[in-house]
Parts: C-alpha cells; sequence; structure tokens
C-alpha cells in the first residue's frame, strides 16, 4: 500500500498555496456587455494579474447568479478578462439571462465550449427554461444534444413534448412519476396533459393522490385533487392536518374516499390507534380495495414504526395497490417475522427495475433457498458477488466464499501519469478544489472520466492522490472492474494520529476507517447540512460534551477544523457509543449516524435475536440504513487490506440481541 499518512499542516499548505500552482490553459473569454456598478471588492483586487483577488471576484460572481442577479454577475465577470477558468466566466455572465438570451447566443456558447462539462451544464439549464416556456421546437432539437441527460425535470417535460405531439407515454410516465415532491412544474404539466387527453385513468390520478399523501407532497395532492373533481383544499387538510380532514368525514365520492384514506395515513404517523379505529369505523362505507388501500396507508406507518401490529395490517392490506416504497416496506416487516414465502411474493410483485436492485436480488435468493431452490438462489447470488458491497459481499459468503484483497495493478506509468496530469478537465476541477467548490470540481472531474479506460482510472486516482484530493481517488478507482487498486479505494490517511488513538481506546481500526470513508471521504474540511464538520463529521455540541467528558478544556466548535482534535473526539464518541451498544458495531455504527436514542429503540422493537442483515435492512432511516450497510461493507474490505486474511462480513455484523441492562444514555 502506498502511503497516504498525510500531515495536517501539509494538506493544508497545500490546499493554500493550489490556486496559485494550478495553470490553465487560457481560452478567450466572451466579449462583455457594458458593466453596471459593482459593490466594493478587496482592495488587493486593484492589482493586475493577482490570482487571489480575481478568485475573490470570481465567487462574487458565483454568488451574484445564485442571487439571479444578472446586473452583479455581468460587473464582476467583466472584471475577469484573463480569469484561469474562462468559460466558468461566461457561464455565469449568461446564466442569469437564460430566460432572455436570444437563443443564438445560447448556441454560440454551446458551440465555443462544445464537449465541455460547463456546456453539458448551461443546455441543462436551458433545457429546463425551454420546458418551462414551452419552446418544444428549441427543446427537441436540443434534448438529443444533453449528454448526461440525468435531470429529472428534463426527462419529464421530454415525456411532456411527445404527448403533445400525440404520442402514448402513459407507461413511461406511471414508471417516471413516482416522486411527487421533485414534480416541479413539469411533473405537474405533464400529470395535467395525461389526464385531459385520456392517457391517465381515475385509477391513474388516484394513485399519483394517493404518492403525493403518502410522501407528504402538498402541492401535487391539491393539484391532483382538483384533476380529480375533488377539493384540493381537503386533499391539503388530509397531507398536512390529517385530524382535521378526518373530522370532516369520509365524503361521498371515490376521490374523497381517497383523500380520506390520505389523512387515515397521515394520522396513523402520529398515532396508529386513532387511525385504525376511524378505519374500522368507517369500513361499511367503503370498497373492499379501499378498505385494503385505507389498510396498507396503516401498514406503512406501522412498518416505519418497527409496531408488532405491522404484519397483521399488511395482511389486511391484500388486494391494494402498493406504491414501491410500501412493497418494499411489506417485504421488510416479513423479514422481521422470517415469513420467507411473503418475502418471495412480496419481491416478485415488484416492478423489474426495483426487483433487480441488488438488495432484492439478494433477500430474494435467501427466500428462494429457504424454500429448497438453492440452484435458482445461487444463480441470483452470483448475479451481484462480484460487487464489492454490503450485499454483494453477504451474496459471495452464500456462494462460500470470503473476502479477499484482489491482487493489486500494475502501478501507472509516468506516460501514463502525463497525460493525466496535462488534461484540462482535471486542471479545472483542482482549480475548484482550491476555491473550496467542491461540487463544481467534482462535476468536472467526472465529467474527464468519461469513457476513461481501467489504465487511465487508476492514473487518475494516482492523480487525485497526489493532490490529496481523496474522495476523488476512492470513486475514480472504485470504478475498475478487471484492474484493482484497493489502497486506493480504501486509503488509511493520517494513521500516525488514527492508530494511537484507536489502540488506546481499544477500537477496532478498520471499522473506524470505514466510517470515516463513509462519513467524510477523508475531505478534512467536510461540512454537512447539519453543522457536522471535519474527518468524523463530529456536531459541535457532540464535541463539546466529549471535550468535557475527557478533560479537554478551552473547548470552541472551531477546533473540530484541527485534524487531531477531530479524531481525538470522534474517536472518543464513537468508542462512548460502542460501549453503550454493548459493544455491537452494527448498533453504534446506526447509533453515531442516527443518534443513540432512535438506536436504542430500533433495538427495543426486538423480542429475540435478530441476524443483523435483517436488523439493518428494517431501520426506518432510509439514510442511516444505507450508511450501515456501507459502513460495514467498507470495515470488511479495511480488514481483509489491514491482515492480509479472507474475513466474513456475517461475522463482522452477526446478530443483534434485544435490549441488555444499564446501558449509558449518550447525547
Amino acid at each position: 500500500m502506498f502511503p497516504l499518512r498525510l500531515l495536517a499542516g501539509a494538506m493544508l499548505a497545500a490546499a493554500c498555496t493550489l490556486s496559485a500552482a494550478v495553470q490553465l490553459p487560457q481560452e478567450e473569454s466572451t466579449p462583455a456587455p457594458a458593466p453596471a456598478a459593482v459593490p466594493p471588492v478587496p482592495a488587493a483586487s486593484a492589482m493586475q494579474g493577482d490570482a487571489r483577488a480575481d478568485d475573490d471576484i470570481f465567487l462574487q460572481l458565483r454568488e451574484a447568479v445564485r442571487q439571479n442577479d444578472a446586473d452583479k454577475a455581468n460587473a464582476f465577470a467583466s472584471r475577469l478578462p484573463n480569469y484561469a477558468i474562462p468559460s466558468y466566466v461566461d457561464y455565469y455572465r449568461l446564466k442569469p439571462r437564460l430566460k432572455d438570451a436570444p437563443a443564438d447566443e445560447i448556441r454560440a456558447f454551446l458551440r465555443k465550449y462544445d464537449g465541455s462539462a460547463i456546456a453539458d451544464r448551461l443546455r441543462n439549464d436551458w433545457l429546463l427554461e425551454l420546458g418551462r416556456m414551452r419552446d418544444w421546437a428549441n427543446f427537441e432539437r436540443e434534448l438529443p444534444l444533453f449528454v448526461r441527460n440525468d435531470d429529472y425535470q428534463v426527462r419529464l417535460y421530454a415525456l411532456l413534448a411527445r404527448a403533445l405531439k400525440g404520442e402514448k407515454v402513459a407507461d413511461e410516465a406511471r414508471a417516471q412519476l413516482t416522486n411527487p415532491p421533485g414534480y416541479g412544474d413539469a411533473g405537474a404539466a405533464l400529470v395535467a396533459h395525461l389526464a385531459q387527453t385520456g392517457q391517465f385513468t381515475t385509477n391513474d390520478l388516484l394513485a399519483q393522490l394517493r404518492l403525493a399523501g403518502e410522501m407528504h407532497a402538498t402541492g401535487p395532492a391539491r393539484r391532483t385533487a382538483l384533476l380529480l373533481g375533488a377539493s384540493d383544499t381537503r386533499a391539503a387538510q388530509a397531507v398536512d392536518f390529517p385530524a382535521l380532514a378526518m373530522a370532516r368525514g369520509i365524503g361521498k365520492t371515490r376521490a374523497e374516499h381517497e383523500i380520506y384514506l390520505i389523512a387515515i395515513g397521515r394520522m396513523a404517523r402520529t398515532s396508529l390507534k386513532l387511525a385504525t379505529v376511524a378505519l374500522d369505523k368507517n369500513a361499511s362505507k367503503l370498497s373492499a380495495e379501499e378498505r385494503a388501500i385505507g389498510w396498507s396507508n396503516v401498514a406503512l406507518a406501522a412498518s416505519l414504526a418497527l409496531a408488532p401490529e405491522a404484519a397483521d395490517y399488511w395482511k389486511k392490506a391484500h388486494g391494494a395497490p402498493l406504491s414501491l416504497d410500501q412493497l418494499q416496506w411489506k417485504t421488510r416487516i416479513a423479514l422481521r417475522h422470517g415469513d420467507w414465502k411473503q418475502v418471495r411474493a412480496t419481491i416478485e410483485a415488484m416492478p423489474r427495475a426495483l426487483r433487480d436492485d441488488p438488495v432484492w436480488i439478494y433477500w430474494r435468493g435467501r427466500a428462494l433457498a429457504s424454500q429448497g431452490d438453492h440452484e435458482q438462489a445461487e444463480a441470483l447470488y452470483r448475479r451481484i458477488a462480484e460487487q464489492n458491497t454490503f450485499y454483494g459481499q453477504l451474496a459471495m459468503e452464500e456462494l462460500g466464499d470470503l473476502v479477499t484483497i484482489p491482487p493489486m495493478a500494475a502501478a501507472p506509468t509516468p506516460a501514463e501519469m502525463a497525460l493525466v496530469s496535462a488534461n484540462p478537465g482535471f486542471k479545472r476541477a483542482l482549480k475548484f478544489f482550491s476555491l473550496g467548490l467542491r461540487f463544481e470540481g467534482t462535476r468536472e472531474w467526472n465529467w474527464t472520466l468519461r469513457d476513461f479506460s481501467e489504465r487511465q482510472l487508476l492514473a487518475a486516482a494516482e492523480y487525485a492522490r497526489q493532490n490529496n484530493i481523496l474522495d476523488r481517488m476512492i470513486d475514480t478507482s472504485g470504478r475498475t472492474r478487471k484492474e484493482f487498486n484497493y489502497a486506493q479505494r480504501f486509503p488509511d490517511p493520517h494513521d500516525d494520529i488514527m492508530g494511537p488513538a484507536a489502540k488506546g481506546l481499544g477500537l477496532d481500526r478498520a471499522w473506524i476507517y470505514g466510517l470515516i470513508r463513509q462519513e467524510s471521504r477523508f475531505i478534512p474540511d467536510a461540512r454537512s447540512g447539519a453543522g457536522a464538520s471535519g474527518l468524523m463529521q463530529v456536531m459541535p455540541s457532540t464535541g463539546k460534551w466529549v471535550a468535557g467528558k475527557i478533560g479537554l478544556s478551552d473547548f470552541v466548535h472551531t477546533m473540530l477544523h484541527d485534524l487531531h482534535t477531530n479524531i481525538t473526539l470522534g474517536t472518543n464518541y464513537l468508542n462512548m457509543v460502542l460501549t453503550g451498544q454493548d459493544n455491537s458495531q452494527v448498533l453504534a455504527t446506526a447509533a453515531y449516524n442516527a443518534g443513540p436514542s432512535r438506536a436504542r429503540s430500533w433495538r427495543g422493537t426486538l423480542r429475540a435475536p435478530m441476524e443483523s442483515a435483517v436488523f439493518i435492512e428494517t431501520i426506518p432511516f432510509s439514510e442511516t440504513r444505507i450508511y450501515v450497510r456501507n459502513v460495514m461493507a467498507n470495515a470488511t474490505n479495511y480488514a481483509a487490506l489491514f491482515t492480509s486474511q479472507p474475513q466474513s462480513l456475517k461475522a463482522r455484523i452477526g446478530s443483534v440481541a434485544p435490549s441488555g441492562t444499564g446501558a449509558a444514555i449518550l447525547p
């Protein structure tokens, strides 16, 4: 393994000097319109050629665009005639004017920067604007040129454009219209058009209304209710104030019944008892399918609460049309009860795209194996066993193999490294990273990787390591399928700090690194939206509490940005969490992400030991569920790297026992 033990001071120094060190090819910038008055900028900006001052202006330009202030953006852009990344200066000059800019001006930008990440970004922006303006001629001209084609609303606009031409798109629309909170104008217009032209039936609209209620999407619920001839106010009440909607009664029409059932489902999130009493009270006024739908809404809420009645509610919901989330939770509750027949039946009822998720491939294999169909089960395991992920590792063990580290690929040659280091896309990415603009840097980096060979990917990963961009190293190296470098995929930086900290606390170093890899991808200045900071993503309040426990005096939250302090506080807190969870790495990992009280409550639902894979899959928070899977798979890989011995994920995660006694109460 190559050394990745970089000192904090060296990393900070590298970050400070990177801006000046990165030299980018100069492109001719688009001539600027006459500048407007601009706010004062730092005095240093008056120095011609001062790169740092230009960076300050560039950041102000970006902020002006975020505020959609075209005049400020133009003024700031005019002060950057020779900036190192002219394509982004031109992009930021144009973006706030996209709604009114002539098509010829936009296409001139796209031609000038053809093949670049920022051209594809502008085309994405323009497609959204064209969709909002219903300019379908230009939309359909540009859509085939959108390389990434990864924007949800653009996809919905594309379906709308086809539907407006008379194409039958209902089946495709049903597959896409599964996320009401993300519909925006595109989804709203598509649903309305399909309803008005008869491509969507009443049942389709009822399904959309039900889904909006399930996902707490008030706007889509209101709009769909109107399309069904029902009260949008009543629909909004069912989503936001279910008790009020229930008090108004069940109504008379099918749409009003559906709104009432939404209110039942929303109330069940707060009180299962009130919801079930109301549903039973009005059962005689509902059809058999409506009763089943009502119970499916209750069953989903009970499942998310891990309530013992959830399995019975799912039985009462038999025959109800289920959403994707309901199908998955019905399966998870069957897993918790060891009902393999139900597990298999529910997975096989999923749409193919969901059924082919590695999660459900694995559990379908387990269900088949439990029923004696080992041949088909093994065929399913083989489909995912080469994926070095949580379910890939479990599938591998079902086939009789353990997790090992594949032979190391040959190191990149000087010639391969020279090509990578000369790539302007990577240089732009490094410039953005030096400015703290990780979103832009990551976009440029990933765009540059398109169509790379495995040797090029390994060289790019090494280039990322050399520039201390370890998250890009991990992601880039993880894309190879035949040549592997697991030291790139699973680095162990700062072991001069981490090793002694782990040893002193008696913690499993592989587990700590597995957790950090998931928490921050080794970005030392990582900061979450909730305020967690640094390598181990420690919250200020948690840092203060731990500092008091270990005698670290004069703690202030800015100390979390110091690498040594972050690791010290993070490892000590992890040790406290582990002790409070009876030394279960699975529970401690869940607690580190979601909080110890939540982990205790999930464990408190157990009446007997449970296979940890089942416990993990039935964690109610999707973020925590994915987090625990990834951390435990990471830890297994790290253990294989550190020991050079085959490792068992099943042995590592073991089982989760019902709550013990005397567990420490942590924040």
